[in-house]
C-alpha cells in the first residue's frame, strides 16, 4: 500500500481542493497522513467534515505551532504510515486523478523519486479556490487558454505521459528540481536514514537534505516529470530567514560525504 504524508499549515481551503483531488484517484490503494505542523482550529473541522465520506482512509496527526517545523511532523508521519512507500504531498498541491497510480509505476526497489509541478498564478489559484467541488475534467477546459495567459506555466506535461525508463535516472546528486511538495521513496530507506533532519527548521533545503542522505545511502533518484506533476497553488512566499544556514548545512553534509 502506499501511504501519502500529506504536510499543511493553516490553508485549509487549498487542503480541501487537495483532499478533493486525492478522491477521485484512478488508483485507491492509499491512505491519507495529513502532517499538521501546528494549524488552527479550522484545519482539523476540515478534515473531519471530509474523513467519513473520504474513499481513502486519513489520519490527522497535529503538532504544537513552534514556528516552521515540519520535518519533525514528517518524521511522525513516516512512523504512523501503513504503507511500504511513501509519498510527500504538500497541502497547497492538488494533483491528477492517476497522480497515485503514476507514482506506482515508478516505485522501484533501490530508488526515489522526485516529482514535478504546475505553478498556477494568483489570479487561477483565486478562482479555484471559490470552486464548490474540485474538478479535474473542469479545469482542463481551455487549458491552452491557460497557458497563453499565464495561468499554468506548463502544458505538454499535463497532456503528455511518459512511462519508466533510465532516461529517468540521475548519475549523481544534483539541487535542482528537488520538490518536497511531490517526492516518493520506500519506507524503510527513511526509516534507514533516520527520516529527515530535525535540526532544520524554517522553510529551505529539508527536502534537499533527505533527497542527498537518501542517495548517499545507495538510493538511486528518478525523475518524475512528466508523469506525476502536481498543481501547485500561488502563495506569498514563505519566511525565508532560516534558508541559507539550512543550505549550508547541506553543503556541509556533502563536503563531509566528499572527504
Amino acid at each position: 500500500m502506499i501511504s501519502i504524508l500529506l504536510a499543511t499549515y493553516n490553508w485549509p481551503q487549498a487542503l480541501k481542493l487537495c483532499l478533493e483531488s486525492l478522491a477521485t484517484q484512478t488508483d485507491q490503494n492509499f491512505e491519507i497522513i495529513i502532517a499538521d505542523d501546528g494549524s488552527t482550529e479550522s484545519t482539523k473541522h476540515l478534515i473531519e467534515s471530509i474523513k467519513g465520506s473520504h474513499p481513502a482512509s486519513i489520519t490527522h496527526l497535529w503538532q504544537e505551532d513552534r514556528g516552521f517545523q515540519k520535518t519533525k511532523i514528517l518524521n511522525k508521519a513516516i512512523a504512523a504510515a501503513h504503507g511500504d512507500y511513501l509519498v510527500f504531498l504538500d497541502g497547497d498541491c492538488i494533483v491528477q486523478p492517476d497522480f497515485v497510480a503514476q507514482h506506482r509505476a515508478l516505485a522501484q526497489k533501490g530508488y526515489l523519486v522526485t516529482g514535478s509541478r504546475v505553478l498556477l498564478n494568483e489570479h487561477l489559484t483565486t478562482e479555484l479556490l471559490t470552486w464548490p467541488q474540485w474538478s479535474f475534467e473542469r479545469f482542463c477546459s481551455n487549458l491552452i487558454s491557460k497557458r497563453l495567459s499565464g495561468g499554468i506555466n506548463k502544458y505538454w506535461p499535463l497532456k503528455v505521459k511518459l512511462g519508466n525508463g533510465s532516461w529517468r535516472d540521475y548519475k549523481k546528486f544534483v539541487w535542482r528540481r528537488i520538490k518536497g511538495c511531490n517526492m516518493a521513496c520506500w519506507k524503510a530507506d527513511a526509516e534507514a536514514i533516520n527520516g529527515f533532519d530535525e535540526a532544520m527548521t524554517g522553510w529551505g533545503h529539508e527536502d534537499a537534505d533527505f533527497i542527498f542522505r537518501l542517495q548517499h545511502h545507495r538510493i538511486r533518484r528518478k525523475s518524475g516529470s512528466w508523469s506525476t506533476e502536481v498543481l501547485h497553488l500561488f502563495h506569498k512566499i514563505h519566511d525565508q530567514s532560516n534558508a541559507a544556514e539550512n543550505a549550508r548545512r547541506v553543503r556541509e553534509k556533502i563536503l563531509a560525504k566528499a572527504l
